[in-house]
């Protein structure tokens, strides 16, 4: 999960049982940032992976970086 609008960040709180503390890793995140869901475990990441790989070329998804 990844940075939502206010109003629906409130909404997945409530449903996905999002403690305060973790919807902090979705509010106003940055790239790489968010929240990992597995099975009844909620784990924040912050994941800062090196931009100048080819790896990182292949799989960006802002369009101003694919050529």
């Amino acid at each position: 999960m990844l940075n939502q609008a206010a109003g629906d960040r409130e909404i997945l709180a409530k449903k996905l049982g999002i403690s305060p503390q973790q919807l902090s890793y979705v509010t106003h995140s940055g790239p790489g940032e968010g929240l990992i869901f597995y099975g009844n475990v909620i784990l924040p990441f912050v994941d800062r992976f090196p931009q100048d790989t080819e790896l990182y070329r292949i799989m960006t998804t802002k369009p101003e970086e694919v050529s």
